[in-house]
């Protein structure tokens, strides 16, 4: 081989490495879909728009939510997947991403192998809240509660396989109570019924379940995450008030399709650090009780392979079937 032909054949492999950068450089360039695989109105959504519109702000170009409901968010995600890994489409989910396949058989996709974790967004703490009818004012009451009447306490919860669900039967397990799961379509209709006395407890938003804890009509007994809130320094986490090592919240994160450039990953997950750090979605994630993360590709990954082991065998020892 000719030393022209050999300077000519590494210049044609070194092209991509050297376009990959260019690309990240550029991106988006081009309008973004943000694929949200539930309907309007929900936190998945709201997490999905507050972000576009920062992103949109942040990089001139248009970010367009594209909801894709059905399927306990599989429809969307699917579509996610199939899209090409060049920048123009992402998805934004919940948590029960890494969920919903321990609750369905036959998905279209690998919530792991096929998908790029770009970065977790934000995280939203649920908060114990017991009806104000119900002789309880601590988790240890709870959990006595629970043992002198097996069965006869219910909590409620938005969906099957959703994260107050989780937080239930993790409850259980890790107390080795007997509390009986209700499950309704959404978490406004499982208020509702807890506010009317119908159930007893609940593993709600700090959002949802705000008002009625100032009112009286709803208490609050403990925090799901490991550290306390901010706002609510008295509210013990479950952890330190009797079930060590407990720990259940709702994250929200970014994905993009298999393969997408890790530098364009990089480029968005920046992005979303930006985002995160303005006033307006500050204000709009506070709102919500969301805390944002903002995590770096590589941390994300780490973390979603990890919770999605976690959910898997909360999932198989609590025997949990879905919907």
């Amino acid at each position: 081989m000719t030393a022209t032909r050999r300077a000519l054949l590494g210049a044609a492999l070194a092209a991509p490495a050297i376009a990959a950068p260019v690309r990240a450089q550029d991106w988006p360039g081009r309008p973004v879909r943000v694929i949200v695989p539930y309907p309007p109105g929900g936190p998945t959504d709201i997490v999905g728009r507050v972000t576009a519109a920062g992103l949109q702000a942040e990089l001139g170009s248009p970010f367009v939510v594209e909801n894709r409901a059905g399927a306990g968010g599989s429809i969307g995600a699917g579509e996610a997947s199939r899209a090409a890994p060049d920048g123009a489409t992402v998805l934004v989910n919940a948590s029960a991403h890494v969920i919903t396949p321990h609750l369905m058989r036959g998905l279209p996709f690998d919530a792991l192998a096929d998908f790029t974790p770009v970065t977790e967004i934000v995280k939203v703490p649920l908060i114990l809240v017991v009806n104000d009818a119900v002789p309880v004012r601590s988790v240890q009451d709870l959990i006595d509660l629970a043992k002198a009447q097996p069965g006869r306490i219910s909590y409620a919860s938005s969906s099957i396989g959703g994260a107050p669900h989780l937080a239930g039967e993790l409850f259980k397990l890790m107390t080795r109570t007997d509390l009986t799961h209700i499950p309704y379509r959404g978490s406004g209709p499982a208020l509702q019924d807890l506010l009317g006395g119908t159930v007893q407890v609940m593993f709600d938003s700090l959002a949802s379940s705000a008002e009625h804890v100032r009112s009286g009509r709803l208490r609050a007994i403990a925090v799901t995450t490991t550290q306390r809130l901010p706002g609510h320094p008295d509210l013990p986490t479950i952890a330190e008030a009797g079930v060590p090592g407990y720990e259940m919240t709702t994250w929200y994160a970014m994905w993009g399709p298999k393969n997408l450039p890790p530098a364009i990953a990089a480029r968005m997950q920046q992005a979303v650090a930006r985002v995160c750090r303005r006033e307006d979605a500050r204000a709009r994630f506070a709102s919500m009780g969301a805390d944002p993360i903002a995590s770096t590709p590589a941390d994300f990954s780490r973390f979603s392979a990890s919770e999605y082991e976690r959910f898997g065998r909360l999932v198989r020892d609590a025997e949990i079937k879905g919907e």
